[in-house]
């Protein structure tokens, strides 16, 4: 099973959407899913209320019951879960950035978003530092493949964390779905916010793979 968390250190940037998104494209691909959700305000349960399916299934937990939560989950049969944290500093996103195989951090290029990066350096490192990408969240549709590289780059170059090549533009389809318990891909399979959706957690899912190949070869390795 593979663990992907949702982090930050502020409200509105997108963990929420992103991660219900993301279990929802691993679902459609045949996957066995499960939302984990560790906040206080219970926006992805809430979510799970308007839904009509029962796919993915959306679990409330404490930050101190994540292990034993994921245990179960493992225990279950589930290929993915998703982990979604409050919008705020306290132990919930250093709880799943320590159960996490991967940490995503979803950020609007601005500057109230971008001066929170810091902080979750610290707390990476504290976590003892997951695999990590930034996900652009909220880019202008318009926006240029140069302009979206130069984001990337200085991003990178103070935070020294690396920018997930899958962005995700400012859509209405977003806001839309969420209101109904559906994400973009259900609104419309050939629209733009679900492709972006899509695209990610084909990222996700190659990044995931290819490094616990690398780890397994290294297991066999050291025992040989």
């Amino acid at each position: 099973m593979f663990t992907i968390s949702l982090i930050g250190q502020k409200g509105g940037t997108g963990k929420t959407t992103t991660a219900l998104g993301l279990a929802v494209a691993a679902a459609r691909a045949g996957h066995d899913v499960a939302v984990i959700d560790l906040d206080p305000q219970a926006t992805a349960a809430k979510w799970k209320d308007r839904r009509e399916g029962e796919n993915p299934p959306v679990v409330s937990a404490q930050a101190s019951r994540l292990r034993q939560t994921l245990d179960t989950a493992q225990a279950q049969g589930i290929d993915y879960a998703i982990v979604d944290t409050a919008g705020r500093n306290d132990d919930s996103a250093l709880s799943a950035a320590r159960a996490a195989d991967l940490v995503l951090i979803p950020s609007r290029p601005n500057i109230v978003e971008v001066e929170t990066l810091p902080q979750v350096n610290d707390l990476l490192r504290l976590a003892g530092n997951p695999p990590a990408f930034i996900i652009l969240n909220g880019i202008h549709p318009a926006a240029g493949r140069a302009s979206i590289a130069e984001i990337h780059s200085a991003i990178h170059g103070l935070f020294a964390l690396p920018a997930c090549p899958v962005h995700l533009c400012q859509r209405t389809a977003y806001a839309e779905a969420m209101t109904t318990g559906k994400v973009p891909q259900e609104l419309d399979a050939d629209g733009k916010a679900g492709d972006e959706l899509n695209r990610l957690f084909a990222f996700v899912s190659q990044f995931l793979t290819s490094r616990g190949d690398h780890v397994e070869i290294q297991r066999h390795s050291a025992t040989a």
